[in-house]
Order: structure tokens, then sequence, then C-alpha cells
């Protein structure tokens, strides 16, 4: 599949097991929780469960693996057995619907803009710092300007 200028490998995957639906998939909101690292999308997800049962929004757990240029992007450095095992996991602590789009890329931003809809609403979550932006503020800012809406969850 290809999006914009590169290339990119998309998967769906569903949670084992998928928490009672209280709405129906077809949503028309779909909040989006950019996967950064383990503990901040937990608290990402935590923060999107809580917007998405004020909103009857279901949740897309998008997660971006770059595949760097030696190696076929079809054949990314970590299997792809045991992300999508532990991406499972992840997901299955939302307390809402969760999908789960994963996406072996060259490149994670234009990717991730690629596959947004116009206007989206991001949850994203990384480490909170004061002094100096970390890269998931920086990638919280980038989307903003190309015209995303984004929530930033701070962990420690």
């Amino acid at each position: 599949m290809e999006f914009g200028n590169s290339l990119v490998v998309e998967k769906f995957l569903i949670p084992a097991t998928q928490p009672a639906p209280n709405r129906e998939a077809t949503s028309p909101l779909s909040i989006n929780v950019v996967f950064t690292s383990v503990d901040a999308t937990l608290a990402a997800l935590k923060q999107a469960g809580t917007l998405a049962n004020h909103l009857a929004a279901h949740i897309t757990l998008v997660i971006l693996q770059i595949v760097p240029y030696p190696l076929p992007l079809t054949s990314p450095p970590v299997l792809q057995d045991w992300n999508e095992r532990r991406f499972r996991v992840i997901a299955n602590h939302s307390s809402v619907e969760t999908t789960i789009q994963l996406y072996l890329c060259r490149d994670r931003f234009q990717t991730l803009v690629s596959v947004l809809k116009p206007r989206s609403l991001v949850v994203i979550g990384g480490r909170q710092r004061w002094w100096w932006p970390t890269p998931e503020k920086t990638l919280a800012r980038n989307l903003r300007r190309a015209g995303h809406e984004v929530i930033f969850t701070g962990t420690e």
C-alpha cells in the first residue's frame, strides 16, 4: 500500500479479549491513540477511554513500526507475531472498544499524517518535561500544525 511518497504495510488487529462494547462498532467518532511507549500509551488509552465514554466514540490504537532501509518493508527487525501479541495485551487495557492498526513504514510522521482522517482527534502519551520538548511533544505539535486535534497525556 502506498501513502503519499512512502510505502507502507498496513495490518488491522482485534484484541483477543475485546471489552463488551456499549456502542456500535460504526461509531461516527474515532479517537486515535498513537503508540509511543508502553507506559505512555497505557496512560493515553486511559485518557482516551474517558473521552470515548463521554463522546460515544471508539478507540483506534495506531502503531507505526519503522523498518530500516536495508530490510524489506515486509520484514521488520522485531517479529510481527510477538509485536501483535504485545499490542493486543495493551489494547485490552482500554475500557472501550479498541481497534489496532499496525503500520510497517519508513517514515513515521509522514505515514501517520497520511493515514489519519482530516481533523482527527488524537491522544498521545509521553514524558512531561518543561525545559526541553520530548519527541512525543514534538509529534503532538506537528500533528496540530497538520490540522489535527491533539491531546497530550503527560507521564512522569
